[in-house]
């Protein structure tokens, strides 16, 4: 479904993209896929999020666990090896916030999921850290947390790019759309052309071996992310349709904050971190574009 490349491609057509529609927890479906195309690099994103791991727990180890050794099966069996593999991870690997005493918390500090997708995600990791050891492909695994801005529209983590909709959608309509975050605390954050920008480098720049990095981002309070969209919504003139709050009975933040990022500059020092306020502003005004075109979805 080519959708979700309009948001970033002008020609999703392009005859450079192929597209296949499969299942991923499908062993055989995966192998084929991966001969009909021998690919010389992969990057692995495909997952059940949070709230489907938790409504169907068979199923989302079925995609999240036995998808991606489906994929470096298949990949083992090419007879032309790899030149790189990149598995998107998550922030979800660790614990909470409150076990770790560091200012900030590294790749190597223990790994205590809240969550099954959490542990499917540390699942996914020991895999492609055994596929590396068996081929040894460069494999890179890149542990997200909140990514926020055009297309992230799924899971827990994307109600902060829902509150950006809420405004854009309310602009349009002349009537504000109210919208009140389910979380509160700290969050870590990602601007959206960011994480692609990381997972092209992971995927492209020269790099040997095997490691896990966090993706660059910034960590700040829920109220506060909050507060910079109602600053950049005034900037472009819609404050009038801004009617954005944490809700009453809005819990803790599931998933741990303040990530360094050491690792991956390291090992890629290109690797971008847009200001908040940027990306913010960035993504409003994408939102507002999109809802003038009449093709922004409604936040689910």
């Amino acid at each position: 479904d080519p959708t979700r490349l309009k948001l970033w491609i002008d020609d999703p057509a392009d005859q450079r993209i192929a597209f296949a529609k499969i299942d991923l927890g499908d062993q055989q479906a995966v192998r084929h896929l991966v001969d009909d195309h021998r690919p010389t690099h992969v990057v692995h994103l495909g997952a059940l999020q949070s709230p489907d791991c938790d409504r169907d727990p068979e199923l989302g180890m079925r995609i999240n666990v036995g998808g991606v050794q489906a994929l470096i099966e298949a990949c083992e069996r090419l007879d032309t090896p790899l030149r790189r593999f990149v598995f998107a991870s998550s922030a979800a690997v660790y614990g909470p916030r409150a076990m770790y005493e560091a200012p900030r918390v590294c790749e190597d500090a223990p790994l205590t999921p809240p969550n099954r997708y959490g542990v499917w995600k540390v699942a996914g990791e020991q895999l492609c850290r055994l596929f590396h050891q068996r081929t040894d492909v460069p494999t890179i695994c890149l542990r997200l947390n909140t990514t926020y801005g055009p297309g992230r529209d799924l899971g827990m983590t994307s109600a902060p790019t829902s509150a950006m909709k809420r405004v854009a959608l309310g602009a349009i309509s002349g009537q504000t759309a109210p919208y009140r975050m389910p979380y509160r605390g700290r969050e870590n954050y990602h601007y959206v052309e960011d994480v692609g920008a990381h997972f092209a480098i992971a995927a492209d720049e020269d790099f040997h071996g095997f490691a896990a990095c966090n993706i660059r981002g910034e960590t700040v309070e829920v109220a506060d992310f909050l507060a910079l969209i109602r600053q950049a919504a005034t900037e472009l003139g819609l404050a009038d349709f801004v009617d954005l709050d944490v809700a009453d009975d809005a819990t803790e933040n599931l998933f741990v904050s303040d990530l360094a990022d050491e690792a991956i500059v390291a090992h890629f020092p290109a690797a971008p971190r847009t200001a908040l306020a940027v990306g913010i502003e960035r993504s409003l005004r994408r939102f507002q574009q999109l809802a003038k075109d009449g093709v922004l979805e409604q936040p689910r």
